[in-house]
């Protein structure tokens, strides 16, 4: 389990920032930050599972650094033209990119905050810290993400 996660979270920092200057289509964008999300879910999912389940939180640490990693680089993969009917995203993460940039960085910032309680080892900051990364993706698929 922790290998699968130690994966994931190596994947999920691929400098996937790059996406939008390589050439590639749309639909490749499109795909590329939809594996991104689906590896950055796995990984958070798993870091509340492990702490949950008495994991040392400092252990945590270096999937908690790479899901910040991720969040900082998010905006970058919503260029124009990536607004695709398979697409989750809704038009508000073009109409409103302030807004939109704003609650990534508030993610970013969360993620962030996240990994630094990791690396302190406090569970109970870590655990909040959690917490407040939840409420930053909430916060941001309330208006920029259409529901399931």
């Amino acid at each position: 389990m922790k290998q699968k996660m130690l994966l994931a979270a190596a994947l999920a920092a691929i400098p996937l920032a790059a996406v939008a200057q390589t050439g590639l289509t749309p639909e490749q964008i499109v795909a590329a930050r939809q594996s991104a999300y689906a590896l950055s879910a796995a990984d958070f999912i798993q870091l509340k599972a492990q702490a949950d389940a008495g994991a040392d939180v400092h252990g945590l640490a270096f999937p908690s650094r790479v899901l910040a990693r991720w969040a900082h680089t998010l905006p970058s993969l919503f260029p124009a033209g990536t607004n695709l009917p398979n697409s989750k995203a809704l038009p508000t993460v073009w109409s409103d990119r302030a807004g939109f940039e704003a609650r990534a960085a508030a993610y970013a910032a969360a993620a962030t905050a996240m990994a630094e309680a990791a690396q302190s080892g406090d569970r109970a900051v870590f655990l909040t810290r959690w917490a407040a990364v939840r409420q930053t993706c909430s916060d941001c698929h309330e208006t920029y993400r259409s529901p399931d």
